[in-house]
């Protein structure tokens, strides 16, 4: 989906009090301020330690070419090297460009998240990952993979029944377009004072100088 894969953008550079300068107005006199409990709120569990100096916010949908490609490469040595070692942390947000498939796959994730499965199954997705809008995503694939992770098929299934998770999916794809987000995979690399955006699978040299440059 993301498919400009050169291009840093430094964006809302500035500090206000300890958060972040403000996004938009709300109203005449108020903004609403950017901060970093709001850009993480309403995501997945934070993966690393949560008290990590600088959060990568993905942007990401389960079908996403490209989204595959940085789970599979670049994230894994984000995740060896900075992750696991306490710099850094991750917060996954969903932005389900490639239709129903994608949104019933990210509220999958959030049914597994119930059993405390998140981080598993969301990677079982990404493993399994078939194409774009191929037809791979289904309620039998989704319960193979919940299967795979040792779920409760049983409160899994009725939770997917039920579309539990289906608002808060819509919610988190409003809130993307609100900040800026187009395309997928996109970023948000932020500490307290300073927030840049890094749109596509960029070449993992890109992460590296934002964190350094963070």
């Amino acid at each position: 989906m993301g498919r400009v894969y050169f291009l840093v953008i430094p964006v809302i550079i500035g500090v206000v009090a300890g958060a972040f300068m403000a996004f938009y107005p709300q109203g005449e006199n108020n903004e609403e301020v950017l901060t970093k409990s709001l850009l993480i709120n309403g995501g997945s569990p934070i993966l690393g330690n949560p008290s990590a100096p600088i959060t990568i916010l993905e942007w990401g949908d389960y079908q996403c070419t490209y989204c595959y490609r940085f789970h599979g490469t670049t994230l894994a040595i984000i995740d060896r090297d900075y992750i696991k070692t306490g710099k850094v942390n991750l917060v996954f947000k969903d932005f389900p460009l490639n239709g129903p498939d994608s949104v019933l796959a990210a509220e999958a994730s959030y049914c597994a998240n119930d059993q405390g499965k998140y981080w598993e199954y969301h990677n079982e997705l990404y493993k399994n990952w078939a194409g774009e809008k191929t037809g791979w995503v289904t309620r039998w694939s989704l319960n193979a993979f919940g299967s795979t992770v040792e779920l409760d098929l049983e409160k899994f299934n009725k939770c997917l029944d039920e579309h539990k998770y289906k608002e808060k999916i819509e919610a988190l794809y409003s809130f993307g377009q609100e900040v800026g987000i187009d395309a997928t995979p996109s970023f948000l690399v932020f500490n307290d004072e300073r927030i840049i955006k890094i749109r596509g699978n960029q070449p993992l040299e890109t992460f590296l100088r934002t964190i350094d440059e963070l």
